[in-house]
């Protein structure tokens, strides 16, 4: 019995650290030279903005669903009309979610995550979103 609550109290601390590294990741949204502002808007048109890691692959751009709060990908799913901003400037894209195995393996190889970054987000299903130019 003492081994069942000493898992649990585990448990729970383990659930308050995540729940903690995620709030403060989408409160203070870090920027640095590889992340972008996602602009999505929602279904009433208000715009919404999120920074995200920017990556490369195969000359795309692309950026990644890699923790549980995630509210703007599914704006984009309703609608895709973004924008993005890099290195100051701003471009209108198309969002098309990655479906293709092929794709999803060489922007994961682009992009891979360290466990310790896994651990802490924990273990969220990873998507990608292909930003195409309209």
């Amino acid at each position: 019995m003492k081994a069942i609550k000493i898992i649990g109290v585990l448990v729970l601390v383990y659930i308050g650290i995540v729940i903690t590294f995620e709030s403060l990741i989408g409160y203070f949204q870090p920027q640095g030279e590889t992340t972008l502002v996602l602009t999505v808007k929602d279904g009433d048109g208000v715009a919404h903005d999120r920074v995200l890691s920017r990556i490369e692959s195969d000359g795309q751009v692309y950026v990644a669903v890699n923790h549980w709060p995630r509210r703007w990908y599914y704006r984009i799913l309703d609608n895709p009309d973004v924008a993005a901003t890099f290195s100051g400037e701003t471009v209108n894209y198309s969002a098309t979610p990655v479906s293709s195995d092929q794709e999803y393996d060489r922007v994961t190889k682009a992009e891979p995550l360290a466990l310790v970054f896994r651990i802490l987000t924990g273990f969220p299903p990873r998507h990608f979103v292909r930003l195409d130019p309209r």
